[in-house]
């Protein structure tokens, strides 16, 4: 039986999205717990050069719901990147899971071979499909979700290689 690229993209994000939930909601808990201003912690940085948690999230949450759409061949959804608060990233992550399984396994036919061409101040970037969500998507939002992470623990949120990780 071989990996079709709908089964590396959808399944594997959708887990690293979930898991980011969990990570979020220990930090709205932390906060409440606290007495502390959640915005204290979603405007957190791991260095001044860094974004803040916010952006990873929403940074986490473009690249996949991005990679799925251009997988598919359809144009990726707009979204606002207004979110302030745990709830309103929850918000944003869930709306992209659900997003993301709204996309059915034969949308993605032929989509390793697919060109996938990504606008960039520094220039465009060109992809075949696979490549793309091999090498540039999965270790972007891998890298967001674990920054996320990262700045809440750093921060004191008691977190575990399993809330990053999730459940098997």
């Amino acid at each position: 039986m071989s990996l079709t690229l709908y089964d590396a993209c959808v399944p594997t994000l959708t887990r690293a999205l979930e898991n980011l939930i969990t990570v979020l909601n220990k930090g709205a808990a932390h906060a409440e717990a606290r007495k502390l201003d959640g915005l204290v912690l979603t405007g957190a940085r791991l260095f001044p050069d860094m974004f803040p948690l916010t952006r990873q999230v929403q940074i986490a949450t473009d690249m996949a719901k991005g990679a799925v759409a251009r997988l598919a061949g359809v144009e990726p959804e707009r979204y606002e990147d207004t979110e302030q608060t745990f709830t309103e990233l929850v918000a944003r992550v869930e709306k992209t899971i659900a997003l993301i399984r709204g996309f059915e396994p034969a949308r993605f036919e032929g989509a390793e071979l697919r060109d996938i061409v990504l606008k960039s101040p520094r220039g465009d970037r060109h992809f075949k499909g696979q490549a793309y969500l091999l090498d540039f998507v999965l270790p972007n939002v891998f890298f967001h979700c674990a920054t996320a992470y990262d700045i809440l623990r750093h921060n004191g949120v008691e977190l575990s290689k399993q809330d990053f990780l999730g459940s098997f």
